[in-house]
């Protein structure tokens, strides 16, 4: 039985408005769970959600709300300067962030961001005090050449020699392919990459940051098919997108219980 406490993510990417996350963080609040839980809205709606932590009062609802983390769902490598549009750690922390996203695919194939500048992201932000949910994974192209494990290895890599501390990341495998497709990899596809990033960690990194380390999985995960992928040895978790914003995310949140 692992000792790495389950975790699941919602990253709601450019969607909602503050009456619709009212209704998200509530419905949350009604579940009870030992899961780690850390919701990512979009920049604009952070501060409004923190508030809505630090002022709970004796309300219960606020009051687990209160336990709920939250995360950015990008950063600059800079804490501050002539950069348009991009928002710094700094920031982030300073309307109640504890974590952020970084590596998501949308940021590397929509938006074109190399290897480099999100490692250069991820030690910035580790420096600057946030955790990080590390993503990584492959195109359906790559993975029907048999380049899964050759992809990931490489985007792991990329920020090996920036990260002493593993401490403070939770890496995410997110098949692009998978993502908002209704493609899932099954649960034994899943186990099989998540326990070659385990090997990965282990031969590459420390024998304790292959043990501690939460690989979690991403790609059209559901309230139908997280139970099944939540079995699985090496899944510790689940960054979930589109279903993050619907009544089943409760459901994922739960589904190690």
């Amino acid at each position: 039985m692992s000792s790495r406490k389950f975790f699941v993510g919602g990253n709601w990417k450019m969607n909602g408005s503050k009456g619709e996350l009212d209704n998200l963080v509530n419905l949350l609040a009604k579940n009870s769970s030992e899961t780690e839980v850390v919701v990512a809205p979009p920049f604009v709606f952070l501060d409004y959600l923190h508030n809505k932590k630090t002022n709970f009062g004796n309300n219960i609802t606020n009051y687990i709300i209160f336990f709920i983390a939250l995360s950015g769902q990008n950063c600059y490598k800079e804490s501050k300067g002539a950069f348009t549009g991009e928002i710094s750690p700094k920031m982030l922390k300073d309307v109640g962030a504890d974590w952020v996203i970084l590596g998501h695919s949308e940021r590397r194939h929509v938006f074109g961001e190399k290897d480099d500048l999100i490692a250069d992201k991820v030690a910035f932000a580790l420096k600057e005090g946030l955790s990080v949910i590390f993503c990584i994974g492959e195109k359906i192209e790559e993975r029907e050449n048999n380049l899964t494990e050759k992809i990931c290895f490489g985007q792991l890599g990329a920020i090996k020699d920036k990260i002493k501390d593993w401490s403070k990341i939770v890496v995410a495998y997110e098949p692009v392919w998978a993502i908002g497709t209704g493609k899932t990899a099954t649960p034994e596809q899943a186990q099989e990459i998540h326990q070659a990033l385990r090997k990965w960690l282990h031969d590459n990194i420390s024998q304790d940051a292959s043990n501690k380390t939460r690989i979690l999985y991403g790609g059209s995960v559901t309230g139908a098919n997280c139970k099944e992928l939540a079995a699985k040895a090496d899944i510790d978790g689940f960054l979930v997108g589109g279903a993050s914003l619907k009544p089943e995310f409760a459901n994922i949140v739960n589904s190690k219980n």
